[in-house]
């Protein structure tokens, strides 16, 4: 009998993946319940993991709800905003486009959740300043984007706006359309700033 053919395979451990896991379950957590509402029993619980995996990862639940902020947040911002807008022809290609496609989402998944930005940041900023300072960055990331795309299309809106006062209106715009949305359980605000924003884009652009 060939000794390694008795052999148990050995259990892999990937602690990258195990961390990924754990930010998944996290964000998805706090986006359904909220932060305060999702204990550290109910991560383990649903990413199947021990305490001691997800301390050795998160040695606390802020640590992790930050790292939740900083990664998962951030990038679905960047994915549903900051890259559209910079890949579009024009700023205002990118902002309606960005709209369109979340209003699109929405309808495809038949509920609302809201932003997580958002969510997070009506919960947390108040609560404690590393919250603040992060949910604080990723909202700057998204605005000096759109900025930085208004001031690229300078033929067509010098003298007329200050890019980084409509980059804010756009923002607030977007997060009070969200929040309508999910009272709503409807895409039908985000369609409407939408027009709303692009009639706004297109008169500035017919005075310049």
């Amino acid at each position: 009998m060939v000794m390694g053919s008795m052999r148990k395979a050995k259990r892999s451990y990937d602690p990258a993946a195990m961390r990924a896991r754990i930010l998944d379950v996290a964000s998805a957590a706090f986006q359904s319940r909220g932060y305060h509402s999702t204990s550290t029993h109910d991560i383990m619980r649903e990413a199947g993991i021990t305490g001691g995996a997800l301390h050795h990862h998160f040695p606390t639940k802020k640590s992790l709800g930050l790292a939740v902020i900083n990664e998962r947040v951030a990038a679905a911002v960047e994915e549903a905003w900051i890259n559209p807008v910079r890949r579009a022809r024009t700023a205002t290609d990118g902002i309606l486009r960005a709209f369109e496609n979340i209003a699109e989402s929405l309808d495809k998944q038949g509920k609302v959740l809201g932003c997580p930005l958002n969510n997070l940041a009506v919960e947390l900023s108040t609560a404690d300043p590393e919250f603040q300072a992060a949910v604080t960055q990723v909202f700057q990331a998204w605005t000096s984007t759109i900025a930085e795309k208004l001031k690229a299309d300078k033929s067509q809106f010098a003298g007329r706006i200050k890019p980084d006062e409509l980059a804010t209106l756009v923002v607030a715009s977007y997060s009070g359309a969200i929040a309508l949305a999910k009272a709503q359980q409807s895409s039908e605000p985000l369609r409407i700033c939408a027009r709303q924003l692009g009639k706004l884009l297109s008169g500035s652009a017919d005075r310049g």
